[in-house]
């Protein structure tokens, strides 16, 4: 071999070394290993890193780590997005979060009472159990609606548990569950029914179905009543699941007030194997907020069990 081919050749193993070099570190930044509890992005949130396709995006979040993911609107959208979306997820092993009702409830407010509310709760109740079972979505988010401020607090919470009701005679023989969702009055959504988790307890108890049970907004719980670990454990029966954000600012953990290593860590010991989906934006723009997201759940996800 003359000196000029030699030197090609070693080039070319040198570049190869250096790409070989270049995959590997990539590769030991992908398969990062699972997270200790089912927290599930949103499944459109990660576009700088994956690109505009969702499916390209639950392939990166399975490679994080992530074992969950959540898109409250899947329910409603066409056929063929759906089945690309939910076969990857199989592929994966994800869990889906709880769906929005497609079309909402037909804008009713549980707190009603008129003749026709329950027949039309019982409909569109029909129609997201199929929309769930078509996914396979195991829970259906439901918000009760405004409070009305011409009638008596406890005539209008009765009408929810028997609206409620009325839900669960179509939800019982289906397996799927409604999660109510405890929204704040203070900063995101005044007028609102339903909005500490005693309250849900209660009527979740008066309902007295496997189909009706809460799900835990530690954001929104953190500012209307705080206590949540002690919240937690009293209405743990009840609870169906869990939507993550931080106060202030509705961000991913350790960017306010809660310290969520301590509660990841008590619903980790409590057994609980749903989903936690991370509702919230991200502290930083483009790319680094995206993988400043992902860092955060690391580093909570990091308590001795």
């Amino acid at each position: 071999m003359d000196r000029r081919a030699f030197l090609a050749s070693g080039l070319a193993v040198g570049v190869a070394m250096g790409a070989g070099s270049a995959l590997a570190q990539e590769a030991a930044k992908s398969n990062r290993a699972k997270f200790r509890l089912r927290y599930a992005p949103n499944m459109n949130a990660f576009k700088g890193h994956a690109g505009p396709d969702t499916v390209d995006q639950l392939k990166f979040l399975a490679d994080e780590g992530f074992t969950a993911a959540f898109d409250l609107g899947i329910g409603g959208r066409p056929a063929d997005q759906q089945d690309k979306v939910i076969a990857e997820m199989d592929k994966q092993g994800m869990l889906l979060g709880p769906i929005s009702v497609p079309g909402g409830l037909g804008g009713k407010s549980l707190v009603e009472t008129d003749k026709d509310i329950r027949e039309t709760l019982k409909a569109k109740m029909k129609d997201a159990v199929e929309a769930a079972k078509r996914i396979r979505a195991k829970w259906l988010l439901v918000v009760p609606g405004n409070y009305n401020q011409g009638v008596e607090w406890d005539y209008q919470t009765a009408n929810v548990i028997e609206n409620l009701r009325a839900c669960c005679e179509v939800l019982d023989p289906s397996g799927v569950v409604m999660v109510l969702e405890p929204l704040n009055w203070y900063t995101n959504h005044p007028g609102l029914f339903l909005t500490k988790i005693p309250q849900a307890y209660l009527i979740c108890r008066a309902v007295n179905s496997p189909s009706c049970k809460i799900i835990n907004d530690l954001y929104h719980q953190q500012i209307t009543e705080g206590n949540l670990i002690p919240n937690l454990d009293r209405a743990w029966s009840e609870i169906g699941s869990f939507h993550v954000g931080d106060n202030p600012g509705r961000n991913e953990p350790g960017t306010g007030e809660i310290n969520y290593q301590n509660v990841f860590r008590h619903i980790f010991k409590k057994g609980y194997q749903g989903a936690l989906c991370c509702e919230h934006g991200f502290s930083k723009p483009g790319k680094e907020g995206e993988r400043a997201m992902i860092e955060a759940y690391r580093a909570v996800d990091n308590f001795e069990a």
